[in-house]
């Protein structure tokens, strides 16, 4: 049966869905002239399809707590885990938190979460993308946890619902407001959207921010939203790998688009991620506040702008040096859990403001960390 969820607001609120894949990549699909017919049908489609995805999504993220604590009830029930258990957990504050996963497949459909493949402590199963994205949110669990020391999504042990194989040649992937979502690809421009840890690492990120500031999705909100969703993608991927800031790329997507000099997105670069692309163009995302694009398609440019927040911790990151998490990570993180500074339509000199705070807190105001970060956002002319 296909999911239902409950309606949460009687007002009609217009939010684009926070999927990996940006609406100007769509948008040039669609009004290239010479583009295959059935590849610009395709995502006229899609469009359609993220319509509904985003009204799911904005329903999850206007949970009251109360209401978000019924939600991870009812996964911990999906998943076959009690009451009593859930009890357990709560009176033994000295457990060990371990990650909670699920895995399903929508066998090329759209029912919700589909069949299940895989659980927490399983074998592998005989789905390569399954495997994938169980051991990607893995890889986000770890990050969380044992950096930040964070449990999961909502920091309560929430489980990590995750479904492959959506529709047929969906070509993009989602955090809905309680679970992933990847589809296939259309094998011809995107490949398969479990083929890069980074964008479970994105994508779950979407979750974290939902349980923290909770940023609008529009405007310098929202392009901190995608920000902080790519940030920290980037660093699951960099820790997964043991990768030091100057061995990293800092690619977002980068063997989803098909072709090895492309990807979705560059921290190290804005605007650079995919060049004279045969079907998609060239990467239009300003890496300088002086580039700050108002886009309607984009809701205010949320994806576009992303790219100077992100290159602003990109810039620090290398200025620090060594491995990004243990202290760019930190603050950044500090940053986005600080709720007086960062409020739900935070600007992108709030966010400054906050990493600079916490990170005077966490290294000192003369600190050669501090110093990078200020630096590093001045330089993106913020």
């Amino acid at each position: 049966m296909k999911e239902t969820f409950p309606q949460l607001c009687n007002h009609n609120h217009r939010h684009p869905v926070q999927g990996i894949i940006p609406p100007y990549m769509r948008l040039h699909l669609i009004s290239d002239e010479e583009n295959k017919m059935k590849i610009r049908q395709a995502h006229l489609g899609d469009f359609s399809l993220d319509e509904e995805i985003r009204a799911r999504r904005q329903a999850y993220a206007k949970l009251n707590s109360a209401e978000k604590l019924l939600l991870a009830s009812q996964q911990f029930k999906a998943g076959g885990i009690s009451k009593s258990i859930l009890q357990t957990i709560a009176a033994d504050p000295g457990l060990v938190p371990q990650p909670s996963r699920l895995v399903y497949s929508a066998e090329n459909g759209q029912s919700l979460p589909g069949k299940i493949i895989r659980k927490e402590g399983s074998k592998p199963s005989k789905d390569t993308d399954a495997d994938k994205v169980y051991d990607s949110a893995g890889a986000t669990w770890d990050l969380y946890y044992s950096v930040f020391g964070r449990n999961s999504i909502d920091n309560k042990g929430m489980m990590m619902i995750q479904t492959v194989h959506y529709l047929k040649n969906y070509d993009n992937a989602f955090w809905d407001g309680k679970q992933m979502i990847y589809g296939d690809g259309d094998g011809k421009i995107f490949a398969s959207f479990t083929s890069d840890i980074d964008i479970t690492g994105h994508e779950l990120t979407h979750g974290v921010v939902q349980y923290e500031c909770n940023l609008e999705y529009k405007d310098q909100s929202g392009a901190l939203n995608e920000s902080l969703a790519d940030v920290f993608g980037i660093l699951v991927k960099q820790k997964a790998l043991n990768q030091d800031v100057t061995a990293a790329n800092c690619l977002i997507g980068e063997n989803v688009v098909i072709g090895e000099q492309y990807a979705i997105r560059s921290l190290k670069a804005p605007g650079t991620a995919y060049v004279n692309h045969p079907d998609l163009g060239t990467d239009p995302q300003p890496d300088h506040m002086s580039g700050y694009k108002n886009d309607p398609d984009d809701n205010g440019g949320v994806h576009l702008n992303s790219g100077i927040p992100s290159h602003a911790f990109y810039l620090a990151a290398v200025d620090v040096g060594g491995f990004a998490w243990e202290k760019l990570g930190k603050v950044w993180y500090n940053a986005m859990c600080n709720r007086d500074l960062v409020p739900t339509n935070a600007t992108f000199a709030d966010f400054k403001n906050a990493t600079l705070t916490e990170s005077t807190a966490l290294f000192g105001a003369e600190d050669k960390v501090t110093a990078s970060i200020r630096n590093a956002w001045n330089t993106v002319g913020v």
